[in-house]
């Protein structure tokens, strides 16, 4: 079909179609789902370290040097120990690790004392880190630290560039199996001094600054 035959209504509705499908805001989560995402800043320790592959941890168990290993976690998230054999390490906590490993080896010795340190931290080189994105000076990739807020992520960006829609920013954070988008008011945060949304970061999350419509 040619342009000449084409409906003149549907070529405008076309051109609406594609202009607010470029400048489409970004899309918040469910306000359950945003108070859940929050309520882990208070409920959880953003310290507590996860194991992963590429780390490197030390189980020691009392009294008995011979079983005693420093092993790196392997890529299927397991470790092998003498007597026990292979234990799954990814996803746990050097406690919960600990505790594994001593309650596989209750078989063999009576009543072990098992701990388990982390002497590399390979894994988290990435899993810990915090991202700012969009319309910022600068996209950032840095370590998390305790404390860090949203503010203090987009200042380390170096702020907004002159096409910011600041009061859009979402910050994306996982959590139980999903992502779940939070909205940012950064103007209001900036210049009106209204800090309820200056959350704090926890590891893995991404700040994201989207342009403005135009």
């Amino acid at each position: 079909m040619s342009w000449t035959h084409f409906p003149m209504g549907l070529v405008v509705l076309s051109m609406v179609v594609a202009v607010f499908t470029g400048c489409a805001t970004p899309t918040s989560s469910s306000p359950e789902k945003i108070q859940r995402a929050l309520a882990i800043d208070v409920r959880d320790s953003v310290d507590q370290y996860i194991l992963g592959a590429t780390d490197v941890v030390r189980v020691s168990v009392w009294r008995n040097q011979d079983i005693s290993i420093s092993v790196p976690v392997r890529p299927d998230g397991k470790i092998s120990v003498p007597l026990v054999g292979d234990v799954t390490a990814s996803g746990r906590t050097p406690e919960q690790l600990a505790a594994a490993i001593r309650e596989s080896l209750s078989q063999y010795i009576r009543e072990p004392q098992v701990s388990v340190v982390v002497t590399s931290m390979g894994s988290h080189e990435f899993t810990d880190r915090v991202r700012v994105t969009g319309a910022v000076r600068q996209p950032l990739s840095i370590p998390h630290r305790s404390g860090m807020t949203v503010l203090d992520m987009f200042l380390n960006a170096g702020g907004a560039n002159e096409f910011a829609a600041l009061n859009n920013t979402m910050l994306y954070r996982k959590f139980d199996g999903e992502v779940v988008a939070i909205p940012i008011m950064l103007d209001d945060i900036l210049n009106k001094g209204k800090i309820r949304t200056n959350y704090p970061m926890r590891p893995g999350d991404i700040l994201s600054v989207p342009e403005r419509n135009f």
